[in-house]
């Protein structure tokens, strides 16, 4: 994976949390709970009336423009700007996420169903990517565990897995990303199940940009971010841990649990610290990114150095 310098951040970049909410409220008065606005091309859409969630971390959001243009997206180019150039060829609509394997009532979703699907919450998200550094994203969506006790899980599922996107002709800058695509991922039924789980279709009150993983993704603020799938066309359940992209591709730096732990280097750099981007010093990693009360329980008993 690259590494780059976290950029600077000056202060007139930064929109204002009070700006951000006033924008909404004046939205408000023609859209209802979690909607789109009709009449609004999907990339102008806004979502107003989003439920808070208890989740919702009181730290300082990182800019929108930051959060836009410095991704981490393959299949549009392995430099972190280059998502925000080049993602503009994918189509995201039509779009349907296949939802299938061990279940009762295998369904596939299209995403006019899955916006409708349960109230949309903002759920403002520490963010932790393995490269070092870290952001705050006010994201948009309802927990995972909305969707999937819709198809009914049998007693034979204990996995999930989760496939993304992939076209070579609406991603050319695919064939240079130097891992398998399209790009896989992987929870145990469990993780997929906790309420922090979040299936994703929005941010900062707006639809996801393409370079974010529009339509639809998954946010897991307690794993690197990484397992947070973009663009996902594939939900199945499985009895068995599925393969994931980055494990594949190097299963000793990149384990299968990826939960965010101070204390288990990357074999090329340490975890202990984190820099958040807009910020010049860096401040400790929290162990599962600070949401230890909501996650810790599911690993009691097991080494997390040796499941990393």
């Amino acid at each position: 994976m690259l590494i780059q310098t976290a950029p600077r951040i000056r202060s007139s970049e930064i929109t204002p949390r009070s700006v951000y909410l006033n924008r909404r409220r004046f939205l408000s008065g023609s859209l209802g709970l979690g909607a789109l606005a009709a009449a609004a091309p999907l990339a102008e859409a806004k979502f107003t009336n989003l439920k808070e969630s208890p989740f919702n971390t009181k730290e300082s959001e990182t800019p929108y423009k930051v959060v836009t243009t410095y991704n981490n997206y393959y299949e549009f180019g392995t430099s972190k700007d280059q998502p925000a150039k080049y993602a503009n060829t994918l189509q995201t609509r039509p779009w349907a996420v296949q939802v299938e394997g061990e279940v009762a009532k295998p369904q596939t979703f299209d995403i006019d169903a899955i916006l409708k699907l349960a109230p949309l919450e903002e759920r403002i998200y520490r963010h932790r990517c393995v490269e070092g550094w870290s952001i705050v994203v006010p994201w948009v969506g309802y927990s995972l565990s909305e969707i999937l006790r819709r198809v009914e899980p049998t007693s034979k599922a204990k996995f999930v897995a989760f496939q993304s996107f992939y076209n070579s002709k609406q991603m050319p800058l695919g064939r240079y990303a130097g891992i398998q695509l399209p790009y896989v991922e992987g929870l145990r039924l469990d993780e997929a199940m906790n309420p922090l789980t979040l299936l994703c279709v929005g941010l900062y009150g707006d639809i996801l940009p393409n370079q974010n993983g529009a339509p639809v993704r998954l946010v897991i603020p307690w794993k690197y971010g990484f397992k947070s799938i973009k663009s996902i066309v594939k939900i199945k359940l499985v009895d068995k841990q599925p393969p994931t992209t980055w494990n594949l591709d190097n299963a000793h730096e990149y384990g299968f649990y990826s939960n965010v732990n101070p204390q288990v280097d990357h074999p090329r750099w340490s975890q202990a610290t984190e820099r958040r981007l807009g910020d010049f010093f860096k401040r400790p990693t929290l162990m599962f990114n600070g949401y230890g009360d909501q996650v810790a329980s599911m690993y009691a008993g097991m080494d997390l150095r040796k499941y990393f």
